[in-house]
């Protein structure tokens, strides 16, 4: 069974006390991972679209990938802030 509450156990949490490191990664990962998830994505997309649409055009594919991903590395990377 649970522990009985006691009447001053109220008093044992203090807010801001326990340590979130790890939920700090995971939530720093899955950001990460989701952002450049979403650009890979992206432009994959873009790529297979121009490619296969009619008339397109492997290369015009190809090179929307390529700057796709460059543009999209250089507006996504972010610098290192105070928090």
């Amino acid at each position: 069974m649970a522990d009985p509450h006691h009447a001053d156990s109220h008093d044992a949490y203090v807010r801001g006390s326990q340590e979130i490191s790890e939920q700090s990664s995971t939530f720093i990962a899955f950001i990460g991972m989701a952002k450049w998830g979403s650009l890979w994505l992206a432009a994959l997309l873009a790529f297979l679209v121009i490619w296969f649409q009619p008339g397109g055009s492997f290369i015009g594919g190809a090179i929307t990938f390529v700057a796709m991903l460059a543009i999209g590395y250089f507006a996504l990377k972010s610098g290192k802030t105070g928090h």
